[in-house]
């Protein structure tokens, strides 16, 4: 049995999350893997994320990979990044697709007409550095409240269940970049580009005993 299967849906920064989690676990066994039957038997599994949601549900029934990922996200430490968190939800405006349902709410389009406080028209995608305000979890251990992480996303998650909400950020308004449930914890942001706070936040995941 693998400790951590990264799970390899043809898109996604696999590799910057392999060599993440292998520079905090360097003595885990890390599999990169499209192979249901590897994701399932893994002890933990992340979902990197990149690109758009109809590709991502489109490549995850392709290759046979939806009710394993599905199985982990309840069942297992789980951590979903970006897509890999939007993913969870019931719905999606990107394409209009279903999601996995793991989670009740919605995945909206970052409007296109905000401002910041200086009258600065604001870019979609949503792109760099932004501070995140973090409630209280294991994942959040070591890691200053406001740190910044690295974005990039042109849609955010709207829970329907307040309690899932684990991390706020604001572009300009606030919007929801970290949820939580039992064994699943998912990300908005890109930890493997968010320098010593990413990395501590894999740690405390590669740790983590749900």
């Amino acid at each position: 049995m693998v400790d951590v299967a990264v799970v390899d849906y043809g898109m996604g920064n696999l590799r910057s999350v392999e060599q993440a989690v292998r520079k905090v676990s360097p003595g885990a066994t890390i599999a990169v893997t499209d192979d249901p039957v590897v994701v399932a038997g893994a002890a933990r599994v992340v979902f990197p994320g990149q690109g758009a949601m109809p590709d991502c549900m489109r490549e995850l029934d392709a290759r046979g990979l939806r009710n394993a990922v599905s199985d982990a996200a309840r069942n297992k430490p789980f951590l979903g990044i970006c897509i890999g968190l939007q993913m969870l939800f019931e719905h999606s405006a990107e394409g209009d697709v279903p999601g996995l349902a793991v989670l009740p709410g919605k995945v909206e389009r970052v409007a296109s007409n905000m401002h910041d406080a200086q009258g600065n028209k604001l870019k979609v995608p949503h792109m760099g550095w932004n501070r995140v305000h973090r409630a209280g979890h294991p994942l959040w251990d070591g890691i200053d409240q406001d740190a910044r992480f690295y974005f990039v996303h042109s849609y955010y998650v709207k829970p329907s269940d307040a309690s899932l909400v684990q991390a706020t950020s604001d572009y300009p308004q606030p919007f929801v970049c970290a949820v939580a449930r039992d064994n699943l914890f998912a990300v908005q942001f890109h930890p493997e580009k968010s320098s010593t706070a990413g990395l501590k936040l894999l740690n405390n995941f590669m740790l983590w005993k749900p």
